[in-house]
């Protein structure tokens, strides 16, 4: 259910937008491995696009995209994929996140590297993402039962 509040031209260009800004976070994640940007960057930029869709179409209207229950799952899976990483590299006799000891059979040590630094920035981002819409939902729950 969307808003009722809310014209249908706002919640068009909501969705629009935040198209967009995933899009482009997207590119920001993947792109953040060699050049400026990456996990952090890119994971806000998906929370704000989640956060656009909760403003545009309501709480209940955007739950589709991204549930208030699932944040704290996603964010969790983020962190253990930058743990797991750099663990994986600890045990693997490097320092951790010494990208070069990262077990990914077959592939040379730069690739190894650009592998390793890209899974990290994922998870970077999905747990930056996570939080961010968590503590805006939080935000938003203590409003509402405030009001």
């Amino acid at each position: 259910m969307s808003a009722p509040h809310v014209s249908p031209v706002i919640r068009i260009a909501c969705r629009t937008m935040a198209r967009l800004i995933q899009v482009f976070a997207l590119y920001v994640i993947f792109h953040g491995h060699y050049s400026p940007g990456g996990g952090f960057q890119g994971g806000a930029l998906l929370a704000a696009a989640v956060i656009l869709l909760r403003i545009g179409e309501g709480k209940q209207g955007s739950q589709r995209e991204l549930s208030s229950a699932s944040t704290l799952a996603i964010g969790s899976v983020g962190a253990l994929i930058f743990a797991g990483v750099g663990l994986l590299n600890a045990l693997n006799g490097g320092a951790f996140l010494d990208y070069s000891y990262t077990p990914l059979p077959g592939l040379s040590a730069p690739d190894r590297h650009y592998w390793a630094i890209l899974i990290i920035e994922i998870g970077v981002a999905l747990a930056v993402m996570a939080v961010l819409v968590a503590i805006f939902d939080r935000l938003m729950d203590e409003r509402t039962s405030d009001a």
